[in-house]
C-alpha cells in the first residue's frame, strides 16, 4: 500500500529534511493504520510546506504553484470528497477550503476567487516541528491534535494549534480529510 509519504517522495518533495514529530503514544482501536504512517504523513506535510517555500524563493510563483498542486493531490483527500479544511492565517471573513482550488489559493495565493490570500506557504518557512498531544486511530481513520511549530528564514517560530484527520483511500493511501488550524488563545 502506498502512503502519502511514498506519493510525496515519488514526486521529489523530500529534498529538505526540516520536519520533526515529537513522540506520543497513540490510542488504537481495531486498526489498519499505524502510528508510524500517521507520523510519516505529518512529516511529509511539513517537508512539503518547506519545499513550497523553497520553490517560491528559487523559482517564483509558477514553481511554487506546481509543487503545491502536486502536494495537495498527493496528501489531501479531495478525490474522496470535500476536505474539512480551516486554515490559520486566511483573510477575514474565514473561508473554509473544502475544494482543492481553495486549498491551493490558501497555500500560494494569487487567486481572484480568494483575493485576501497572500500564500501561507510562501512565507519563507525553513522547518516544521509537530508536537502531538494525542493520536487516535480507529480502522481506516486517524485523528491527531497538537501544535505545529513553523520556523521562518529569520528564525522566528509561529506556533499553531492543529487537528488533522486521515482516511485511507481505495488505493491504500493515507489522505488528509480534516485540517483544522488556529493560533493559540491569547488574552491580548
Amino acid at each position: 500500500m502506498k502512503s502519502v509519504v511514498s506519493a510525496v517522495a515519488a514526486a521529489s518533495f523530500f529534498t529538505v529534511s526540516a520536519s520533526a514529530v515529537l513522540a506520543v503514544e497513540a490510542t488504537m482501536i481495531d486498526t489498519t493504520i499505524t502510528q508510524a504512517e500517521v507520523e510519516a504523513a505529518q512529516v511529509a506535510w511539513g517537508e512539503a510546506l518547506v519545499q513550497i517555500s523553497n520553490d517560491y524563493a528559487e523559482g517564483g510563483i509558477d514553481k511554487a504553484r506546481a509543487t503545491a498542486e502536486a502536494v495537495i493531490d498527493a496528501a489531501y483527500g479531495y478525490g474522496i470528497g470535500p476536505v474539512l479544511f480551516k486554515p490559520t492565517l486566511a483573510a477575514a471573513p474565514q473561508t473554509f477550503r473544502t475544494t482543492s482550488e481553495g486549498a491551493l489559493a490558501y497555500f500560494v495565493g494569487h487567486d481572484e476567487n480568494f483575493p485576501g490570500d497572500s500564500g501561507f506557504a510562501l512565507k519563507g518557512w525553513t522547518a516544521v516541528e509537530i508536537e502531538n498531544a494525542a493520536i487516535f486511530i480507529s480502522g481506516n481513520t486517524a485523528k491527531t491534535i497538537g501544535n505545529v511549530h513553523i520556523t521562518d528564514t529569520t528564525g522566528a517560530v509561529t506556533t499553531v494549534d492543529k487537528t488533522w484527520g486521515y482516511q485511507r483511500d481505495d488505493e491504500g493511501n493515507l489522505r488528509i480529510v480534516l485540517h483544522h488550524s488556529s493560533l493559540p488563545f491569547s488574552a491580548n
